[in-house]
């Protein structure tokens, strides 16, 4: 029995002693690969020579050192030779009303949800309105636009008719707002 366990215990030294002969052999090898990709000898020494202080500028006390003014940047300014932005004009408060295709109103958000990952499926961008009704409760509306004119609520309505999705013409009108 004497035997068995000094076998163990030299085998267990034997393990041991690879496995620090194997991360000592890897550690040599990361360093060896390090500088031949660095191109430089990390072990080399560094030459320290003190360098002279830079002349002292004299200053006489009685002229304050002037700074230097910081540039002065224009957004508009900043490429030059560019022209300047021409800002769009605010279009003009029109009396015509906004033009949607209404797919659904749902009182759970999770089918205002459905239809309208279905619509975006079919290529149609759609957004939720969240309304309260008053006594019928909360809804989600499933609105498409607002749509540019009758042709394109025309070919949209085609496209969700194809699809057996029922759709409704709105007309929201806005009330003109006063300028100041």
């Amino acid at each position: 029995m004497a035997k068995s366990s000094s076998r163990t215990r030299s085998r267990g030294n034997s393990i041991f002693t690879g496995v620090m002969i194997g991360l000592i052999g890897g550690l040599i090898l990361a360093v060896a690969v390090a500088v031949w990709i660095m191109g430089s000898n990390p072990f080399k020494e560094v030459d320290s020579k003190p360098t002279a202080p830079a002349p002292a500028v004299p200053s006489t006390p009685d002229t304050p050192p002037v700074p230097e003014a910081a540039p002065s940047f224009d957004f508009y300014k900043v490429l030059p030779g560019e022209p300047q932005p021409v800002l769009p004009a605010a279009p003009p408060a029109s009396s015509a009303p906004l033009l949607y295709l209404q797919a659904g109103a749902f009182q759970s958000p999770a089918d205002a949800d459905n239809l309208k990952a279905s619509l975006a499926l079919l290529g149609i961008e759609a957004s939720i309105q969240t309304s309260d009704v008053g006594e019928k409760g909360i809804f989600h509306r499933v609105r498409i636009g607002p749509l540019d004119g009758m042709d394109e609520v025309e070919r949209t309505r085609a496209v969700l008719t194809q699809n057996n999705i029922p759709a409704v013409l709105v007309k929201e009108t806005h009330p003109s707002q006063e300028m100041p």
